[in-house]
């Protein structure tokens, strides 16, 4: 049984191509996560029309950084990866890339994106990049073996890109920015309790430290995701306040935000996986609408 699962393992080795191990390593998704949001920061920050070779820089900085950081991380989380069904596939565990490629690869791409930022973009959206890395390679990730709040730590990380777009199209930090910066952490929290809820045993297997693992009758994880919706719900109208988006916007921010209030309220009244996925894909349904109306009513405002 033993040989058979080696072999049919080998086997998934090799039918993987290379396009498709290169985007698991820079964890292509949530880049392109990353990179959305700091155009949306970059598209919001500009005054009049938009600078396209500023921003290609700044999109382009933004990508290695992240790039980088996504090796990183699964270079020093290689072992407890391995032990995971859903991440057990990834270059390192399943044995596609060596330890020190992945080092090389990781270390040259964050250099080098910070030193692009800093000489093509500015300054500052360099700094918050180095900022963004050094948190979520040497806080976060190292905390999710010691305490739950990790998840809380690493909403910070998570939500700097739209910071880094902004800074990027005005070269300083004030209360627009800020805004951004808000939403999306507060957006994080529920969606990543969600994840943790449903994969609780993997989790524990691997030695990760998640709420859901402590929190038996869950309780506590449904008042984070009731909690952080709802303040969510306060962030979100934050741009309508500071004249940064219309009526529109605010319109909308209110309705998407008081359905992601009630399904999280759902989901804290029946704590099931059901309820957990709902949840999740309130998630991933409410940040790209949001984003669509920020994006959108700008031009409208």
């Amino acid at each position: 049984m033993k040989a058979s699962a080696e072999i049919l393992n080998a086997t998934s080795v090799v039918e993987k191509s290379w396009p498709a191990v290169f985007a698991d390593l820079v964890k292509a998704r949530l880049t392109s996560l990353v990179l959305l949001t700091t155009f949306v920061g970059f598209y919001l920050g500009e005054h009049g029309s938009v600078d396209f070779l500023q921003m290609f820089h700044a999109l382009f900085g933004t990508a290695l950084v992240a790039g980088g950081a996504a090796a990183l991380n699964q270079l020093l989380e290689r072992e407890y990866d391995a032990k995971m069904r859903r991440t057990a596939n990834r270059p390192l565990p399943s044995g596609r890339l060596q330890p020190v490629t992945v080092a090389v690869f990781g270390g040259v791409c964050s250099v080098a994106g910070l030193i692009y930022l800093g000489t093509l973009v500015n300054l500052l959206t360099s700094v918050i990049g180095a900022v963004t890395s050094i948190s979520y390679l040497f806080i976060y990730t190292p905390l999710k073996r010691v305490t739950w709040v990790n998840t809380l730590i690493g909403a910070i990380p998570g939500a700097l890109p739209p910071l880094m777009g902004w800074t990027a199209a005005r070269n300083e930090l004030n209360g627009e920015g800020w805004a951004l910066f808000a939403i999306l952490a507060f957006w994080q929290i529920p969606h990543f309790m969600a994840i943790a809820w449903l994969y609780r045993e993997d989790y524990a297997k691997a030695g990760f430290v998640m709420l859901p693992n402590l929190d038996e009758g869950g309780s506590r994880t449904a008042q984070q995701a009731v909690g952080n919706t709802v303040a969510l719900l306060v962030a979100s109208l934050c741009p309508f306040a500071l004249d940064l988006n219309g009526k529109v916007y605010f319109v909308a921010a209110l309705i998407l935000g008081t359905g992601y209030v009630w399904t999280a309220i759902r989901f804290a009244q029946q704590l099931t996986a059901q309820r957990a996925r709902h949840l999740f894909l309130a998630s991933i349904i409410y940040l790209p609408l949001l984003i669509a109306v920020l994006v959108g009513n700008k031009l409208l405002k």
